[in-house]
């Protein structure tokens, strides 16, 4: 696709293992991405340390969709983990407010730091994109305009929330048909027998239904951008495979 503009972002956010890193990089040089920053220690910090470590990192993700849809182009952005969507997300319905947020994920990322257990950023963007609390990044997005797909482990202050902010998990792409979506994809959404991930859901995807439900919004929907968290570097290919329904419509 001629209007592409891959980049990876090998900086870390909230990354507490190596995999997601080391996967964008792979994926990057399948992709001809362009790679900023370098992959960093993984720690197992807190939301708020994290926010203040990865700064300048989350802004870089921020910037790089901005500059794509400033350019007319489709940002393909390839990332360690989730944390990302905090500058992204506001960066996409600032230039398309009439975007919808296809989150597929094995989990809801729409906990805020009241109802968290576990107290990690990579557990929480979507909520500060939504102005559930503030990241420090933006809001903007309406919960309504969310449309969850795969997302199986959600914690129960965040399914009180997902309720009574009206975000919607339909059962396929076809209720997004006709709509501007903008893509976020976390790979732990396939089975973790399928390809390892760092906090792992069982009764995931395959390749193939992944595969399927991108071809699905590729047919049905305009596809404004993709961003993809959480590739193993063992299962790139395979990975790359699978997007190609929207990177290369």
């Amino acid at each position: 696709m001629s209007d592409l503009a891959a980049t990876a972002l090998l900086c870390r956010t909230s990354d507490r293992t190596p995999e997601g890193a080391l996967g964008a990089v792979a994926l990057s040089e399948l992709a001809g991405a362009r790679q900023v920053g370098s992959p960093a220690t993984p720690q197992a910090l807190g939301w708020k340390e994290d926010l203040v470590a990865s700064r300048g990192c989350l802004l870089e993700a921020g910037g790089q969709v901005d500059d794509a849809l400033t350019a007319g182009r489709f940002p393909l952005l390839f990332a360690g983990d989730c944390s990302i969507a905090v500058s992204t997300l506001p960066v996409v319905v600032r230039h398309r407010p009439d975007a919808w947020i296809c989150w597929i994920d094995a989990h809801a990322d729409f906990n805020t730091p009241d109802t968290s257990p576990s107290g990690f950023l990579g557990g929480m963007p979507l909520a500060a994109a939504c102005g559930l609390w503030d990241s420090g990044f933006g809001a903007g997005v309406d919960p309504a305009r969310v449309a969850m797909l795969g997302v199986r482990d959600v914690d129960g202050g965040e399914r009180v929330l997902l309720d009574t902010h009206g975000v919607g998990r339909p059962e396929g792409p076809e209720a997004l048909a006709d709509l501007p979506v903008f893509v976020h994809l976390d790979l732990d959404v396939l089975d973790p027998m399928v390809l390892p991930a760092t906090f792992p859901s069982p009764q995931g995807w395959s390749f193939e239904e992944l595969q399927d439900v991108l071809e699905g919004l590729a047919a049905g929907s305009e596809v404004i951008g993709l961003e993809v968290t959480s590739a193993h570097p063992a299962h790139v290919e395979a990975i790359w495979a699978a997007l190609q329904p929207l990177v290369d419509r």
